[in-house]
């Protein structure tokens, strides 16, 4: 059983005001946890209004940052809470916006860290919900995680994570917007820290297949891509069989993420006119 107190959930949250509030106060349930903090992330809503509401202490953003900016923000504003309070540094679960009331069995994601066996768990939700073109970003991450440790994730993208203050600062400083869950795990790994995988009943809202989710699809995509191609530090190791697995992984990074840009110009082109890009 989770300790009182020794855990601090933290939310990233943009534009979420019909979910955050059941989230929160799911979040706020769950055992062993002293207090959530939502980042509001340029939201345009009442996502903000709503979290403070339900009982969160919300740091925002007065633009979108980012998710990895959120998480960091989340994660200083949750020292300065600890600080205030005299207490000692907390675990660290971070969680989703649009889980709802599914936030309050994340309990599981908790208590292998508590325990000592991990310096981080991921979750692995037991129920998925398929969506048009998300295959390919969770391939690129997962195929991108084993060639850089060996290593195969189940779900590489689940925001889901328990982690020690001590493995969060290992992988600091966090990547950009979405990549963030995909360098983390590297990092940590690289680092010889301990991840597990851990199933739990929690869900999300399905993004679909309309535009605006073909443009979060295509900005994930870009993000995980960006991990890999920029600044060389999540590359595959420099030996010989790495080296050609980098190129076969690089390579075809730089020209998709050349795509990608062009590709969501077009479609917010063909949004701003009243075009979808061929669909009615």
């Amino acid at each position: 059983m989770p300790q009182a107190g020794e855990v601090a959930v933290v939310i990233p949250a943009r534009n979420e005001a019909d979910r955050i509030q059941a989230t929160v106060s799911a979040a706020i349930g769950l055992p062993g946890v002293a207090f959530v903090v939502v980042v509001d992330d340029g939201s345009r809503d009442d996502t903000a209004v709503r979290a403070e509401k339900a009982g969160a202490a919300v740091m925002r953003h007065a633009r979108s940052r980012g998710k990895g900016a959120a998480m960091e923000t989340g994660a200083e504003a949750a020292r300065l809470l600890e600080q205030r309070d005299g207490h000692g540094q907390r675990h660290l679960l971070f969680l989703d916006a649009d889980l709802g009331e599914t936030a309050g069995r994340a309990g599981p994601l908790i208590e292998p860290v508590l325990a000592g066996t991990a310096d981080m768990t991921i979750a692995v939700f037991t129920t998925t919900v398929k969506l048009g073109g998300h295959g390919l970003v969770v391939g690129f991450s997962g195929a991108g995680i084993r060639r850089a440790t060996g290593w195969q994730p189940r779900q590489p993208l689940n925001g889901q994570r328990c982690l020690t203050r001590a493995a969060f600062e290992a992988a600091r400083p966090l990547a950009h917007g979405f990549g963030v869950e995909t360098a983390m795990t590297i990092d940590l790994l690289r680092k010889g820290m301990r991840i597990t995988e851990v199933e739990v009943d929690l869900a999300h809202r399905a993004t679909g297949t309309d535009l605006k989710a073909q443009l979060h699809r295509a900005r994930q995509l870009i993000d995980v891509v960006a991990v890999f191609f920029r600044g060389g530090k999540h590359q595959p190791p420099r030996t010989p069989p790495a080296r050609d697995a980098s190129r076969r992984l690089i390579r075809p990074a730089g020209r998709a993420m050349k795509a990608l840009r062009g590709w969501a110009t077009a479609k917010l082109a063909g949004a701003r006119r009243g075009d979808s890009g061929g669909r009615k």
